[in-house]
């Protein structure tokens, strides 16, 4: 049998994670829809997106619950500290899009490669190529903008919780790159269960402070809107994300990390196109200005990533 063409292996990937990415681009309006208070909201997020990606691991060790556990103990403690991570992610993302627009916290998430690479300059030794340097400075601007826009307003803490989902998931993918290799996906399951246990703690805070008690959160009187408002939950953290981020991991298969990182930026722009078309939610002037500015230099990264490592790629093959 004949071995795939570079192109051909290309395309998949780009396929393959185009089609990720697309998939999990609805997640901000999904929450937006299930209209669901903080806690609730935590919890059964949490839950289902540990029952999803539970059964997403079963599926690729063909049911196997040994191999499975086996997976996770090979984690190690670099593991823990990843689900803990990404639970601080989660909870940033969840929280910032109840108090700001979804546009902003898709815009300040689509940094987080840039703060990794900060990070991987202070924890790991890595140096950095003048253009990924400035390329973080533009976003760090750009992002400055975004949360300036509504100094004084509520939406403030929200993308201030936008901002620390983003530092989140850089100091993960920071993490995880100590660990070459090692597959840190079943650690995702542990992540939702933390992130449902801590929107069951808010509702018993709640409920210990005069609030409606704990299962009458997780489940209000009116079953039926609620199942309803739920139901746009189950579709997102039981289909659309476990299957989005099960292909978007394939994509490093066939494609280098720097055009994934490129293909990411889609989900920001298809994220606020989702919004805007379903609820008429935009940015404001100096918003579309940082969100330009963090997005512009996110792409001429990657593209200029793109080009050097073509540049590498080339040089290897005259000098053999």
């Amino acid at each position: 049998m004949r071995e795939p063409s570079p192109i051909s292996s290309s395309a998949r990937g780009v396929a393959l994670t185009a089609f990720g990415v697309l998939l999990i681009s609805p997640d901000a309006l999904l929450l937006r829809l299930a209209d669901v208070a903080d806690g609730p909201l935590l919890f059964w997020r949490g839950v289902l997106t540990a029952l999803g990606f539970a059964c997403i691991v079963l599926l690729t060790h063909r049911g196997s619950v040994t191999q499975c556990l086996a997976t996770v103990r090979r984690c190690g403690r670099t593991g823990l500290w990843v689900a803990l991570l990404f639970t601080g992610s989660t909870l940033g993302f969840v929280l910032a899009n109840q108090y700001t627009r979804a546009g902003n916290v898709l815009i300040i998430l689509a940094a987080s490669p840039l703060f990794a690479a900060l990070m991987s300059r202070l924890w790991l030794g890595e140096r950095q190529r003048l253009h990924v340097w400035a390329a973080i400075l533009a976003s760090l601007a750009g992002i400055a903008l975004l949360v300036l826009d509504e100094a004084g307003s509520g939406s403030l803490a929200g993308n201030l919780l936008a901002v620390g989902c983003s530092l989140s998931l850089a100091a993960n993918f920071t993490l995880c790159r100590t660990r070459p290799g090692s597959d840190m996906s079943p650690m995702l399951t542990l992540s939702g269960l933390l992130t449902g246990l801590c929107g069951l703690l808010t509702c018993v805070w709640l409920a210990a402070h005069g609030n409606e008690s704990v299962l009458q959160q997780l489940w209000p009187s009116d079953s039926a809107d609620f199942a309803h408002r739920a139901g746009w939950l189950a579709l997102l953290c039981l289909g659309l994300s476990p299957l989005g981020f099960t292909f978007i991991q394939r994509g490093p298969l066939y494609l280098p990390s720097a055009e994934v990182a490129l293909l990411m930026l889609l989900e920001s722009v298809f994220g606020i196109l989702w919004v805007w078309w379903a609820l008429d939610e935009t940015l404001s002037p100096r918003g579309w200005v940082g969100g330009g500015l963090v997005l512009g230099a996110m792409l001429a990264k990657s593209l200029m990533d793109r080009h050097l490592r073509r540049d590498t790629t080339d040089a290897s093959a005259l000098s053999s």
